[in-house]
């Protein structure tokens, strides 16, 4: 299933106003969790800017956070490094479902409570239908989700829960489609996270087939390596762009030890690190025996230059650095190996 349909579904009939108070109004957020959790510190962070907003310490079992807000926003808590919900953060006194971390108490949180609840009933829906399930069955329900995913962003357009919905979408649209709906919803351009997929997409069709190579260098206990340490040199080099974590990374290795058993006395192999501690890098490389060079610990340094919004994200470039494939697996990219190599 395409990504418009995992990411998020939206319930129809969802219009919400989250006005903006004109003078600061306050706000209670209450997330129940265990007397285990007592001591730690929990902080509420803007989804859009990553900003700390508001701290409290557990206590009694239970984060419970006190403040005022003038411009309604959506946000995370943060507990102990980790993610523990998701609300808007507006005037009233907001609730956290202890197992589920939806929010509700507000008239916004209450919407987006409903709105999850309805992806999950929906997707749930959608893996009922089995291997048995006809084409026309599964498009039906993606149309479903279509219909209301269109109907929900319109609907909340000027609130932050439609900020958030917008920023789902953007990424299934390529630069042209994001250009022209910034045009139509200029609200959402000062979005920094918004003005963060931009570049990827600028940044993206400026690393596509036909283009050369963009240089990097990481300095990683104590020695420094380059992109161009590899690429250019004269061979095809295949780059894997991966981390340890991500389980659609590791599947793919096996088909990359396959055209590596097959070329490697042709072309030469690397793999960029990213998104993660070098000492769990090492461990995947070691667990899952990958012999090819590494370039560890480049955060997002290597995405950011490619545009790379997610992994694994596998380019071949040629004996002169210039990108021959981009964004292939399995088949698709033994294809383009294959058509390479026979040159």
């Amino acid at each position: 299933m395409k990504r418009t349909f995992l990411t998020f579904l939206c319930a129809g009939a969802l219009a919400v106003s989250c006005a903006t108070a004109s003078t600061a109004d306050k706000y209670t957020v209450t997330l129940p969790l265990t007397e285990d959790e007592d001591g730690l510190t929990a902080y509420i962070v803007s989804f859009d800017s990553g900003e700390k907003v508001d701290s409290t310490v557990v206590a009694d079992g239970k984060a419970v956070f006190n403040g005022e807000v003038t411009t309604p926003l959506f946000a995370r808590i943060i507990l102990d490094g980790n993610r523990a919900g998701m609300l808007v953060l507006e005037p009233g006194d907001i609730s956290a479902n202890a197992s589920t971390r939806l929010a509700s108490g507000t008239p916004t949180n209450d919407a987006m409570t409903q709105l999850f609840e309805k992806q999950s009933a929906l997707e749930k829906k959608f893996r009922s239908l089995g291997d048995t399930a006809t084409k026309e069955q599964k498009e039906a329900i993606i149309a479903e989700y279509q219909q209301l995913s269109k109907d929900a962003l319109a609907q909340n357009i000027n609130n932050p829960l439609g900020l958030y919905l917008f920023i789902q979408e953007c990424y299934n649209w390529d630069l042209n489609a994001l250009n022209a709906q910034l045009a139509a919803h200029p609200q959402f351009a000062d979005s920094k996270r918004v003005q963060t997929l931009r570049q990827g997409l600028i940044n993206k069709a400026e690393t596509s087939v036909g283009k050369k190579f963009k240089d990097f260098e990481i300095t990683y206990n104590g020695e420094t390596k380059r992109l161009s340490d590899y690429v250019g040199k004269g061979k095809y080099t295949l780059v894997d762009f991966w981390a340890s974590w991500c389980g659609p990374c590791i599947r793919e290795t096996a088909v990359i030890k396959e055209l590596y058993n097959k070329y490697s006395d042709k072309m030469d192999f690397l793999g960029v690190a990213v998104w993660d501690e070098p000492a769990n890098t090492l461990k995947a490389i070691e667990k899952h025996s990958l012999p090819w060079e590494q370039i560890l610990n480049t955060q997002n340094v290597a995405t950011d230059i490619y545009g790379i919004p997610a992994i694994p994200c596998i380019i071949l470039f040629d004996p002169e650095g210039n990108i021959v494939s981009r964004d292939k697996q399995d088949a698709d990219l033994v294809a383009d190996v294959d058509a390479a190599m026979s040159k």
